[in-house]
C-alpha cells in the first residue's frame, strides 16, 4: 500500500513540469504556456492592464487559436500559395520589428540629448509675447476711418466685432491671444513688436490678408513649459528621429537595382 502511494506521488511529481509548461493540450498536441507570455506583452503594450479576467481570456484565445490552425492544417491550407506569402510578409514585419527594437535599446535617448534638444526650443522660442489685437478690413480707406473713429473714442473692440473680416478674432473684440512675434506673417509682426503696451498703429499694416489696425494690450516673457513637463514629448521625437535616420541610412548604404 505504501509503495503504491509513493509511486503516484512520483507520477504527480513528474507530471508537474510537464503540465506547468503546456498551458493544455489540444486533441494530443500541447500548448506551450511560452505562449501566454507574447500574447501578454501585446495586450499590455496596447495599455490595457492585466487583470485575471483577461489573463483567463488569454488562455482561452490561445486554445481557440491552436483548435482553428490544427483544422486550417487538416485542410491543407498552410500549403496555398496564399498564406506562404502572408507567412513571409507576418516574418519580415516581426523581423523589422525586432530590427528596429534593437537599435533602440542600443541607441538610448539620454537625458543630455533631453537637455540638448530642451534648450535648443527655450533658445527658438523664448523672448517676448504679446497679447494683440487687431482689426483685419480689405480697403485701406476702410481701415483709416476706423483708425480715425478709434481716435475719437471709439471701442476698438466693438468696431473689431463689427468690421473685421478674420471671423476668428473679430467676434472676441479682435482679440487674438498671446503669442510670440514669429507666430504672424513679417509685415505684422514687425509693426506690432514696435508698439508699447497699450499703443495702437497710426497707419494700416498691409499684407496679403488686407489691411490691419493692431493694438498691443500686454506684453510678457514667453511661458514656456518646464523639461520636466515636456521630457517624455521630447525623448519620444528624438528617438523617431533617431530611427527614422537609422532607416534612411541603410536605404542609402543598399545596392538597388
Amino acid at each position: 500500500m505504501k509503495k503504491q502511494m509513493l509511486s503516484a506521488a512520483l507520477v504527480a511529481m513528474l507530471a508537474a513540469p510537464v503540465l506547468a509548461q503546456n498551458l493544455a493540450v489540444v486533441n494530443g498536441k500541447p500548448v506551450p504556456s511560452s505562449r501566454i507570455k507574447a500574447l501578454q506583452q501585446q495586450v499590455e503594450a496596447s495599455g490595457r492592464p492585466v487583470t485575471p479576467e483577461v489573463l483567463a481570456q488569454i488562455k482561452e484565445e490561445l486554445i481557440a487559436r491552436e483548435v482553428f490552425m490544427q483544422e486550417a492544417k487538416k485542410r491543407g491550407l498552410d500549403a496555398s500559395e496564399d498564406y506562404k506569402t502572408q507567412l513571409e510578409l507576418a516574418r519580415q514585419t516581426i523581423l523589422i520589428r525586432q530590427l528596429f527594437a534593437d537599435f533602440q535599446k542600443k541607441n538610448p535617448v539620454t537625458d543630455a540629448d533631453i537637455q540638448a534638444e530642451y534648450d535648443k526650443f527655450v533658445k527658438e522660442n523664448g523672448g517676448k509675447e504679446y497679447r494683440a489685437r487687431h482689426i483685419l478690413v480689405e480697403k485701406e480707406a476702410d481701415a483709416l476711418a476706423l483708425i480715425a473713429e478709434i481716435k475719437k473714442g471709439g471701442s476698438f473692440e466693438e468696431l473689431a466685432k463689427k468690421a473685421s473680416k478674420d471671423p476668428g478674432s473679430g467676434a472676441n473684440g479682435g482679440d487674438l491671444d498671446w503669442a510670440a512675434a514669429a507666430s504672424y506673417v513679417p509685415e505684422f509682426s514687425g509693426a506690432m513688436v514696435k508698439l508699447d503696451k497699450g499703443q495702437m498703429t497710426d497707419t494700416p499694416v498691409k499684407s496679403q490678408f488686407g489691411y490691419h489696425i493692431i493694438r498691443v494690450d500686454d506684453v510678457r516673457d514667453a511661458q514656456l513649459p518646464k523639461l520636466a513637463e515636456v521630457k517624455p514629448q521630447i525623448s519620444q521625437q528624438l528617438q523617431q528621429q533617431k530611427l527614422g535616420s537609422f532607416q534612411e541610412g541603410l536605404r542609402a548604404k543598399a545596392k538597388i537595382q
